[in-house]
């Protein structure tokens, strides 16, 4: 298969090393580029895609990543809402008492103009007669 070419003497001498064709060197050609009649170049697809069990796992994981954000907004509304139904109770009971002291206001300065009319100061104040007894 090979050919080996041996040293002559005077080159064993020399040490000068020699290329050598052996068996093993053809039998590895052989086997790396394959055999007679037979195509040496193979074509493989550097595409590598991501099996259907993987698929299904992300698929999986990002509609619980959705269901999560969904979950988190409507949470966050929820609370804003009951925010909103705590100011709006708080605004109509300070309406309340706004009107409230409207009134106290009113009633309290009614006093002091009804003393310090011209009228109340003609009044002529009355002292206790007495009391009935049945």
């Amino acid at each position: 298969m090979g050919w080996v070419k041996s040293p002559t003497p005077n080159q064993g001498k020399n040490k000068n090393k020699n290329m050598t064709y052996s068996s093993t060197l053809a039998v590895g050609r052989q086997q790396h580029f394959g055999q007679r009649n037979q195509n040496t170049t193979s074509f493989r697809s550097d595409k590598k895609g991501i099996g259907p069990v993987s698929n299904t796992i992300i698929l999986v994981v990002l509609a619980c990543l959705l269901g999560l954000l969904y979950l988190t907004q409507v949470t966050k509304t929820n609370s804003y809402g009951y925010q909103i139904n705590d100011l709006n109770h708080q605004q109509t009971e300070l309406r309340q008492e706004h009107a409230e002291l409207e009134v106290a206001s009113a009633r309290l300065q009614a006093l002091d103009r009804v003393k310090n009319s011209d009228q109340a100061k003609s009044l002529v104040s009355v002292a206790p007669s007495g009391t009935v007894n049945r």
